[in-house]
């Protein structure tokens, strides 16, 4: 089987949760023997020359032009897969070529679900909470039968991850949405707590200059468990919106608590192993911090994040995505 999978970037040019997953999904299609080749549609300064990534063939941007050396050739693709601003071209090309499209779906934004109306041959969602959510959108805006759909998590395999954790209260992306001014807050407030503030892969990063947190810059995916992971105590996460949480589930495979507000997605993603806190309540994040302080308090967080990570083990729908897109590209 070919797969041609169209995206904006792609690791390690594109380090965001999404690149990630997308990444994961397509070196299992490897594993299981199939061709995958990726697109890469916007340019990128530092990524000009083909590349090889876990058996994943990555083509940087040369033009537009570029998915018609596929789309006409004999490497001419029996499924494209795509996700966020790639899906609407990846979409047309694909109804222009007859070839099966496959939507991997990060998140409910109007944007992103509007897309489900042009009738995907798949479409991949990344939470049970993303599925209904889509569902009830389209039973409330549409006629008809929705495309058909499979729920695969974001792939976190652990030992990619696991380490020994560190001694910091640390927030992965410094921006707004992702809680940076209630992470600096909250550093003000305990003078003696060690912190650590990991610059993000995108978004206005918000930085101070505080004693007690060091500011790391922005961390390759295949680099966090050294680099971050290995130094975090606690993982902060008070995001105003998280479809699953990625950093969540890779900080646990090391038994690292995890503070978050109550997305869906966070609930989810870290079940009764996460410690929830409204992003508003800056006074409940530092009853949680101090409390995470003391040695059997975290321990016991700890064994729960662990045993949540087993549960979230990505071998059964890893398997789900492989027979999923075997079955579409079979027609």
């Amino acid at each position: 089987m070919r797969v041609l999978a169209m995206l904006h970037l792609y690791p390690p040019a594109g380090n965001a949760g999404a690149e990630w997953a997308m990444h994961t999904l397509l070196a299992a299609l490897v594993t299981a023997g199939h061709d995958v080749d990726v697109l890469m549609i916007e340019p990128h300064r530092e990524m000009s020359e083909p590349y090889t990534l876990d058996g994943v063939r990555v083509h940087p941007r040369r033009g537009k032009g570029d998915p018609f050396e596929w789309l006409l050739s004999d490497r001419a693709p029996h499924v494209i897969v795509t996700h966020l601003m790639n899906t609407p071209r990846a979409t047309v090309l694909g109804e222009m070529y007859g070839i099966p499209v496959v939507h991997v779906l990060h998140n409910d934004h109007d944007h992103e679900r509007s897309w489900l109306v042009r009738g995907p041959d798949l479409v991949v969602y990344n939470s049970e909470w993303v599925q209904r959510s889509c569902l009830d959108w389209w039973k409330d805006t549409q006629t008809g039968t929705p495309p058909p759909g499979v729920v695969v998590r974001p792939p976190v395999i652990a030992e990619d991850y696991a380490t020994e954790p560190g001694d910091r209260v640390t927030l992965i992306n410094m921006c707004e949405n992702k809680g940076a001014r209630l992470f600096w807050a909250l550093a003000k407030r305990m003078p003696k707590m060690r912190f650590l503030a990991v610059k993000g892969a995108y978004g206005a990063q918000i930085v101070q200059d505080l004693p007690n947190v060091d500011v790391q810059e922005h961390v390759p995916g295949g680099q966090m468990r050294e680099q971050v992971y290995a130094r975090t105590r606690v993982l902060l996460v008070p995001s105003s919106y998280e479809s699953w949480g990625r950093v969540a589930a890779e900080a646990m495979a090391s038994g690292i608590p995890v503070v978050a507000h109550p997305t869906p997605g966070l609930l989810e993603s870290c079940g009764d192993a996460g410690i929830f806190c409204d992003r508003d309540d800056i006074d409940a994040w530092e009853r949680q911090i101090r409390r995470l302080s003391k040695h059997l308090a975290w321990k016991s967080a700890s064994a729960k994040a662990l045993a949540r990570s087993r549960e979230l083990d990505p071998s059964a729908d890893l398997d789900r995505w492989v027979s999923a897109i075997q079955t579409v590209a079979k027609g």
